[in-house]
């Protein structure tokens, strides 16, 4: 399954969902990342805190969705909600569409600590998505049968 994570600049959410997906080092999901307006540029503390998590950050880019036309993503999941609300290229059209609508920890403001903290929970929030994600039967579902099981995870379809 290839799995595309939106989020409109694709410099934090979208960015750890990929390196998160990519790090469960499963042949039956390959991920990637994108954003309607890419602002070219990854968040450092997303970059920090991936590492310190002992997760790759090779290849991680902030790029527009054009860049990926080719990609052929059998799910689309928007991680914010302004990209959530966008207009999609008409090459998604196929895909499965998923929003899992996760809280930005790039715009907490506080102590390091406090940021850190917001960090870590949105990464565990994904790796727990993702982990649930690869107990489904990737194999044998598809279109509507897959939508509705990743819609049970706690997506909205």
């Amino acid at each position: 399954m290839k799995i595309l994570f939106i989020c409109t600049h694709n410099r934090c959410r979208s960015i750890l969902s990929e390196a998160i997906a990519n790090d469960a080092k499963d042949p039956r999901l390959q991920a990637a990342s994108a954003g309607s307006q890419p602002v070219g540029e990854v968040h450092p503390l997303s970059i920090k805190y991936l590492q310190e998590q002992g997760i790759s950050t090779d290849g991680l880019e902030s790029q527009s969705w054009d860049e990926l036309e080719d990609f052929n993503a059998d799910v689309v999941v928007t991680v914010c909600d302004s990209a959530a609300g966008e207009a999609c290229p008409v090459w998604f059209g196929k895909s499965i569409k998923l929003h899992w609508g996760l809280e930005d920890p790039s715009k907490v403001q506080g102590s390091d600590e406090q940021i850190k903290a917001a960090f870590l929970t949105c990464m565990n929030e994904i790796k727990y998505r993702i982990t649930k994600i690869l107990q489904l039967d990737l194999d044998n579902l598809s279109g509507d049968a897959l939508k509705a099981e990743l819609v049970k995870l706690g997506a909205k379809g």
